[in-house]
């Protein structure tokens, strides 16, 4: 028997990696320490992975991506008070992108709650219903009884059957002593080294992200009739997305983050067709998984001449039922039933289409911006570089996702992509790089803007001892927040009374120095002036953790895209004429 504390969250954690959990990230502090030194001898037995980080905000999103890119649950360990609060916004992001984040917040007894007792707030409830189940762990509790309820929500069981996975929150009220007593090493290293021979003495080999909507796919019945249906595959979409456009021979038109763009069916600059006469020709779409990038997709769903439906096999965080337009369909024979299969023509039409916007881009990008680097450029060359050398690649919010929805071209081996696409924030967005990386083993790349970067620089601290990831960023530098550009406020700026106004508040300007935060923290830095450079730099393997700043002019960006879309338009015109004359 061990000092009570050390018991309680020795078979907290014991349960935690009985359900699935292999890694936990810790940040320091005192009512949290029998946890820690658990886990610590659960490592040292091989049955757990725990990796340590001082800040609390950046620990969460270093779980929340290690559980992104593998489907396993992954824990964060603080103590108490505003250690605490500091993990909201992983929460958020695990709640609305269904990841199975472990919180495992640390907190006083009942005796010193509500008596002034230093760092005691009320962390029961604290996550509200942004977890799927949340338990406040009172030292005389029985512990397996007590979990059975969170541990079944963190496995997507709830009392009426299925739900979203998603966080949970273990509040562990701890009572002194807090640190070991000379008898307890053996015993904690004993029960450890059992754990490690129930659930082998290795982390379980990580499976990868799952896909949303998987089954058994099989192309309409024969009787299904034709229509000029299009998928539009979504954030976390999967692989089922495009297996199903293949076998139903419709256009696919999937966001990075789906995982569904890949296949002889999907369509790279999709989104420059849909206003063009083509676009206007859809009649019905199926909509899998989550669209969060494109406003041209949203206003294609609002189109009342269009026919929508959503399949959905299993329930999502993301929707209330009656909130959307869609018909949700429970499976892929409604959602067969619902497309039938291409009309004669619709899916070639539309890739030979799509193959002319890509080509105008790409022509747009290497001749049209002489001496500049441009977004669109270098998330075309980063994609291009996972494909070759099988990195993943994390996708930042605002501008890189988008650059890479518009020329990533789809195609075979199109590489894992992983986003904060829950709710979008540009938060989080090293601290999550790295834990994909810490994950699935693997060399990794994110491509992210100069404001995510540093918004959560201090993510590159690393202690001595501490596993060093295969991590390579990507920034782009453009000295501030450039989607503002492409957005209303880039309208609004334009006008002398405004431009100091739009600047200040939306374009935020800095002239922090990447190359010296980088030294500070100890990751190699290196320039790219130019796509040639940037591509050379690419070339080279992804080992330990690195910088790779891209100097991009944000000032130009709407001009840009409307030059863009100009020549993709003029393309996509001159092929509908080639083909109408063969025809």
């Amino acid at each position: 028997m061990t000092t009570p504390s050390l018991d309680t969250a020795r078979t907290v954690l014991e349960e935690l990696v009985v359900a699935g959990m292999r890694h936990l990230v810790v940040a320091p502090g005192s009512r949290s320490a029998p946890l820690a030194y658990a886990a610590a001898a659960a490592q040292a037995a091989g049955a757990l992975e725990v990796h340590v980080r001082v800040d609390e905000r950046g620990a969460a999103f270093t779980a929340l991506g290690i559980a992104r890119a593998t489907g396993r649950p992954a824990g964060v360990l603080t103590t108490s008070g505003t250690a605490v609060g500091n993990l909201l916004p992983a929460v958020l992001e695990a709640d609305h992108a269904e990841v199975p984040l472990v919180v495992l917040s640390a907190d006083r007894p009942p005796e010193l709650r509500g008596t002034g007792a230093n760092q005691t707030t009320r962390q029961p409830g604290i996550f509200g219903d942004h977890v799927r189940a949340a338990v406040d762990l009172l030292p005389d509790d029985d512990v397996p009884v007590r979990l059975a309820g969170v541990l079944a929500a963190l496995a997507g069981r709830g009392p009426d059957g299925p739900r979203p996975a998603g966080p949970v929150q273990l509040n562990v009220a701890l009572r002194e002593p807090l640190h070991p007593a000379p008898e307890d090493g053996p015993v904690l290293a004993a029960r450890a080294g059992r754990l490690a021979s129930r659930v082998g003495s290795r982390p379980d080999p990580d499976p990868g992200p799952a896909a949303v909507a998987a089954g058994p796919v099989r192309a309409p019945q024969p009787d299904a009739g034709t229509a000029r249906s299009v998928v539009v595959a979504g954030d976390g979409a999967g692989t089922d997305a495009a297996r199903f456009a293949e076998a139903c021979g419709l256009p696919l038109l999937a966001e990075p983050s789906s995982n569904a763009r890949w296949g002889p069916h999907a369509v790279g600059a999709y989104r420059l067709l849909l206003d063009s006469p083509l676009g206007r020709r859809i009649e019905r779409v199926l909509l899998v998984g989550r669209p969060t990038l494109s406003r041209p997709v949203g206003v294609l769903l609002a189109r009342e001449d269009v026919a929508t439906a959503a399949v959905r096999p299993a329930p999502v965080a993301w929707y209330e039922p009656g909130r959307r337009r869609e018909r949700v369909l429970a499976s892929w024979a409604e959602a067969a039933a619902f497309t039938g299969r291409g009309a004669p023509g619709w899916a070639e039409t539309w890739r030979e289409a799509g193959a002319a916007a890509d080509d105008a881009v790409a022509r747009l990008l290497r001749d049209g911006t002489p001496g500049r680097t441009t977004g669109p450029a270098v998330a075309a060359a980063v994609w291009e570089a996972c494909r070759r050398d099988g990195a993943v690649l994390v996708a930042g919010s605002s501008n890189p996702v988008r650059d890479l929805d518009l020329a990533a071209r789809p195609g075979p081996g199109s590489p894992l992509v992983l986003a904060n696409r829950g709710l979008a924030g540009i938060d989080g967005t090293v601290a999550t790089a790295t834990g994909a990386a810490l994950g699935v083993g693997r060399p990794v790349r994110v491509l992210l803007g100069d404001l995510t970067f540093l918004h959560d620089v201090s993510s590159l601290l690393l202690g001595p001892g501490e596993r060093e990831p295969d991590l390579q960023l990507v920034v782009l530098n453009d000295g501030g927040g450039g989607i503002f550009t492409t957005l209303e406020h880039g309208a609004v700026g334009e006008q002398e009374e405004y431009r100091a106004v739009v600047e200040r508040f939306f374009g935020t300007p800095h002239e922090a120095r990447l190359d010296a935060l980088c030294a500070g923290y100890g990751v190699a830095h290196r320039r790219a002036g130019s796509i040639a450079e940037l591509e050379q730099a690419l070339a080279a393997p992804v080992r330990g953790r690195s910088l790779l700043e891209v100097a991009v002019d944000r000032h130009g960006l709407r001009d840009l895209h409307a030059r863009i879309r100009a020549a993709a338009a003029q393309a996509v015109a001159r092929a509908a004429g080639h083909s109408a004359g063969e025809h």
